[in-house]
């Protein structure tokens, strides 16, 4: 399977922006998606998780309450609503398969190609 990130953009502080990750290949209709983020000089950081039936979500404490994971399994897309953004928000950031729900790297089976969500100050 193939995965994209998309709907990174430029956005003022505690303006919002909507990621959408997208599969091509193979429908991931089985697979728990992941997103992440990785900032200039920074490690890559777990924000949050979703099953793939949709009845559970893991949320990173640096996003709970901000960003909201979901997923549209008719259309093989996963989403990542991020609101009140803060120009600690800038990043790139990525979406992940994993076999179960989980916020670690090292579980994630695929890596989609990111996309750079900018907030300014």
């Amino acid at each position: 399977v193939q995965l994209q990130a998309s709907g990174g953009g430029l956005v003022q502080a505690g303006g919002s922006l909507r990621l959408s990750c997208t599969a091509s290949g193979r429908s991931f209709v089985y697979d728990a998606i992941g997103w992440f983020r990785q900032a200039p000089a920074k490690e890559r950081e777990f924000l949050a998780a979703i099953s793939w039936t949709a009845d559970s979500t893991y949320y990173a404490d640096s996003v709970k309450g901000r960003f909201t994971i979901s997923r549209d399994n008719a259309k093989n897309t996963v989403y990542l609503q991020m609101n009140t953004l803060k120009p600690e928000d800038t990043a790139v950031y990525y979406c992940a398969a994993s076999v179960r729900l989980s916020g670690r790297s090292s579980d994630m089976a695929y890596w989609g190609k990111g996309t750079l969500v900018t907030v300014s100050s």
